[in-house]
């Protein structure tokens, strides 16, 4: 599959996993700590709609902020717009390498990223996103913990797009009713099932 190019104001769907499908969480501090750098790096370029981190491979639904507002280095065209997402899966394999006495590249080569077009594809994306937990047979989607369904239908502060989120589902009890009868047109989201993620 051939990589997207990050575009400011434009929707992506990130996404990738372990090496020979190997897992990249653990236990719970990694994916505590996994979250914490998507804030650090991932939050001054881009909004986030909807997460999942999974035992051994992640999705995220971001959406990368104005150009008027990326920080200067990338405004300039000093660093890429691409840099925070490699900061982070650094990151992230040189704490998770350390801690568990391994070497090597953690991840898949290349984290996959689409670009996302239309309404209809978000919609759908949001449901797949949220239900891969039941998708993988780990949890039941709505009980899982690393993925942003809980925190979307909460009333705690978020630094999800949570009001954004539910609005293109009308109503929060709509959100609720797609997701549980999982109402996915399964054929605009087809690579994601090809590849299993």
């Amino acid at each position: 599959m051939k990589l997207q190019p990050l575009e400011s104001s434009f929707y992506y769907h990130f996404y990738n996993r372990g090496n020979n499908k190997e897992n990249i969480f653990i236990e719970e501090d990694n994916y505590f700590y996994f979250l914490s750098l998507i804030k650090k790096y991932v939050l001054p370029i881009a909004n986030i709609f909807s997460y999942c981190l999974l035992p051994n491979h992640f999705h995220l639904l971001l959406k990368i902020i104005d150009n008027k507002l990326l920080p200067e280095p990338i405004r300039s065209g000093k660093t890429s717009i691409h840099q925070p997402f490699s900061n982070l899966f650094n990151a992230y394999t040189k704490a998770f390498n350390k801690k568990y006495n391994r070497t090597g590249s953690l991840f898949q080569k290349h984290p996959k990223r689409i670009q996302i077009k239309n309404e209809e594809y978000l919609r759908n994306l949001i449901i797949y996103i949220n239900t891969n937990p039941s998708h993988h047979n780990i949890a039941y989607f709505s009980e899982y913990k690393f993925s942003s369904y809980q925190a979307l239908l909460s009333n705690q502060p978020t630094l999800l797009e949570r009001d954004n989120v539910i609005e293109l589902f009308d109503t929060v009890e709509n959100f609720k009713y797609t997701h549980q009868i999982k109402k996915i047109n399964l054929d605009i989201i087809q690579e994601l099932i090809k590849d299993d993620y």
